[in-house]
């Protein structure tokens, strides 16, 4: 079993707090002969905003010494997950979690922003003190 990312309660708070349900921590993907963890699973009730939504959350803390080389790792899992995910259960939607801080300070960097448009990338923006959702980027 994997190490849990420095955020990972608070992330996890945060959905909770939203009026998810947390259906798996960490959740697993199983394809052929991978087998991975991503850190959560979760879904809406039908009656809440996003109705009967399934997500995966990979949660990235960014505190490595050098961001850049954090976003490669990240942006490498990200992919590989989204794939597998596809494959097995598509049901459900993979999103990075990042704080918000990192989100301001780092991924509006051109660079960054240009590697998330071009695939696609789906972000949950945290305030990890707070423990809230501060945006989900599609």
């Amino acid at each position: 079993m994997p190490a849990k990312d420095i955020y990972h309660d608070a992330v996890k708070n945060a959905l909770i707090k939203d009026g998810w349900v947390i259906t798996a921590d960490p959740y697993f993907i199983k394809y052929e002969d991978a087998e991975l963890y991503a850190d959560l699973a979760a879904e809406k009730p039908i009656a809440a905003e996003r109705q009967g939504q399934r997500i995966v959350v990979e949660i990235k803390s960014f505190v490595g010494r050098s961001l850049m080389y954090d976003f490669h790792n990240a942006i490498g899992q990200y992919i590989v997950y989204r794939n597998l995910i596809q494959l097995t259960e598509p049901e459900y939607t993979l999103y990075l979690a990042i704080n918000d801080i990192i989100y301001e300070d780092f991924f509006q960097r051109k660079s960054v922003q240009a590697v998330i448009t071009q695939n696609n990338f789906l972000l949950m923006v945290v305030d990890t003190e707070k423990e809230e959702i501060r945006q989900w980027i599609n």
